[in-house]
């Protein structure tokens, strides 16, 4: 069977992440990752006052304009779009879906805390609102399962 053909440059790409309460995942993960949560505000008021959106899908967000349902973070040495906030590189965007989570991940972030740093990282996370859910030894090394606030599974190296 021949595979198709690579795209000719490289695909951007963002992992998207369901939540409950996107901003306070935002929070979390920003925090957790040292990531910036964008601000949107400036492309949000272009859109108000183009009357392209209505302003019941805005709220505030640490002093400044959000939109309800979706916040991102990006990695803070990346370049993002003046104009709009986005990320033009690693980020995280956090969606509001209705349903709550109810089964295991199918995706999963790994934490890299560095050597002999990961008790502190994972002490560090629970501050934050994590919690462990397990310790994991195997021949091919140790980590800590942790849960995100709203019960997401991601792992500590």
């Amino acid at each position: 069977m021949t595979q198709p053909p690579a795209p000719s440059t490289p695909l951007h790409w963002k992992l998207v992440i369901d939540a409950g309460d996107p901003h306070a995942q935002a929070d979390f993960w920003a925090a957790a990752l040292g990531y910036v949560v964008e601000d949107n505000s400036a492309l949000i008021e272009k859109l108000l006052d183009a009357g392209v959106v209505p302003p019941e899908i805005i709220v505030e967000h640490h002093g400044r304009r959000a939109f309800r349902d979706l916040i991102a973070v990006r990695h803070p040495d990346d370049p993002f779009e003046e104009g709009s906030g986005t990320g033009l590189g690693r980020r995280l965007l956090f969606q509001r879906v209705p349903e709550a989570k109810t089964v295991k991940n199918r995706l999963h972030l790994d934490v890299h805390a560095g050597e002999g740093r990961r008790e502190a990282e994972v002490a560090r996370l629970e501050q934050l609102g994590a919690s462990v859910l397990r310790q994991v030894q195997e021949p091919g090394g140790t980590w800590t399962v942790m849960l995100d606030p709203e019960g997401n599974e991601f792992c500590v190296q």
